[in-house]
């Protein structure tokens, strides 16, 4: 009768089938290493293989003491140990006791060389790199479709700056990778893209390779657009990292470089329109006070207020002289009549010759003041009529300009003027500005 067991039972019997069977352990394995990953607790797993076949491999912290070298992909070496059976997956791996190196790689030597070759034609200098465009309004992604990275880009997108994702989808591993890799780039920069974000996930060497290949370094050297390269991890570097416009060690970081945070732009913008406005403050006052001074220089409110000015004193000056004649004129009747009271025949002859003399004073007395009050009122027309002639205005509106140079003062000679300086030409209704071209001087 057949024998029952348990998953874990079967797990078991194998794995004292593995410690018990002299070929299995105390072995030298010979292969290069893959996937390399070096975990916090110190153990390392990566993957033995060769040109037909690949096993896994652990090596334990305390296994790691004995080596005199950092294990890396692409290395080629030589690995003592025994095979075990991992019994929880149900998987066997080869459990690492010493390892030492026996060469490097095929194609890390292949990555070299190509490596070699394009930096020798000046493909990854920095001075052929181009600036990402600041407010891209669509970005071209040449990556898998069912991948993390067209995810991780669209999300970054939307919660910065939304723009238009144009994703070209290619094969990003194995065999016919490169050719696709190639026909995405070339069908986006058809598309006229702003900018193109060409990227996959970690992997191993092996995993990566495709964006090591010719092809592909040669097609991001050839866009007519930047080009964001974001392949594998941020410790994980390919020949198309450094052709690339811009590297990233992340799809997200990818996305961060293709788009700005709209935060920040909103927080410039309002520095700017803070900045602009005090300028545009500054240059309103300055020209505001030269105004002020030319018009003042040619205002005629400023003429007509002299005159008024004028008049007000001769008003003042008119009833001042009025005042005191008849002040003088009273003081003497008063002191006639008194005088015609008294009853002495002779001082009432003196007074009646006093009253004629009054009379004949008073008779000059109001055509005199009719006189000066004439002349007063003459004067101050004619004062009025030159202050008015004088006034810039009249002189515009007689077909003549008056010109202010640069500081706003008036311009009276041609001596004043400089070649390429800049004058203000004032007309009766209006001004405008203009820049001195050639100059003459009459003898």
């Amino acid at each position: 009768m057949s024998e029952r067991v348990t998953v874990t039972e079967l797990n078991t019997r194998v794995k004292e089938l593995f410690g018990s069977t002299p070929g299995l352990k105390d072995i030298w394995v010979i292969g290069e290493i893959s996937n390399f990953k070096l975990y916090t607790s110190g153990h390392s797993y990566f993957t033995i293989k060769d040109a037909g076949s690949e096993i896994r491999a652990v090596m334990f912290k305390s296994a790691r003491s004995r080596i005199d070298f950092e294990p890396g992909d692409s290395q080629k070496i030589e690995a003592y140990g025994h095979l075990d059976m991992y019994v929880e997956r149900g998987s066997y791996q080869f459990i690492v006791e010493s390892m030492k190196r026996s060469g490097i790689g095929d194609l890390y030597l292949k990555y070299e060389a190509l490596k070699k070759k394009l930096e020798a034609e000046g493909l990854f200098e920095s001075a052929r790199k181009r600036p990402i465009p600041q407010y891209p309004k669509t970005i071209g992604v040449v990556t898998s479709p069912t991948g993390a990275v067209i995810h991780d880009i669209l999300t970054t997108t939307k919660r910065l700056f939304p723009a238009d994702i144009l994703l070209a989808p290619a094969q990003v591993q194995g065999e016919g990778a490169a050719k696709s890799i190639v026909a995405g780039i070339e069908l986006l920069n058809r598309e006229g893209v702003d900018v193109i974000i060409v990227g996959r996930g970690g992997g191993s060497l092996e995993d990566l390779w495709a964006f090591n290949e010719e092809p592909v370094v040669r097609a991001i050297a050839a866009s007519k657009v930047p080009v964001i390269s974001s392949v594998g991890h941020e410790t994980d570097f390919t020949l198309a990292d450094f052709v690339a416009d811009k590297r990233a060690p992340t799809p997200t970081a990818a996305a961060q470089f293709a788009v700005r945070d709209k935060s920040e732009i909103l927080r410039q913008f309002s520095d700017l329109t803070v900045r602009m406005n005090k300028a545009l403050s500054s240059v309103i006052e300055h020209m505001r006070g030269r105004f002020v001074a030319v018009d003042g220089k040619l205002s005629p409110a400023r003429a007509q207020e002299k005159v008024e000015y004028l008049g007000m004193k001769l008003d003042d000056l008119s009833s001042r002289a009025s005042s005191a004649v008849k002040d003088t004129v009273s003081e003497m009747h008063k002191r006639f009549l008194s005088v015609e009271s008294r009853p002495e025949p002779a001082l009432k002859a003196m007074v009646a010759n006093k009253r004629n003399q009054s009379d004949r004073v008073f008779g000059r007395i109001e055509p005199g003041m009719k006189a000066i009050l004439t002349t007063k009122d003459y004067k101050e027309q004619t004062l009025a009529a030159r202050l008015d002639a004088l006034s810039p205005y009249k002189v515009l509106d007689r077909g003549y300009s008056f010109v202010a140079g640069p500081d706003g003062q008036a311009v009276t000679s041609v001596k004043g003027l400089a070649v390429g300086s800049r004058i203000t030409v004032r007309m009766r209704d209006g001004r405008a500005l203009a820049d001195i071209v050639e100059k003459e001087e009459l003898q």
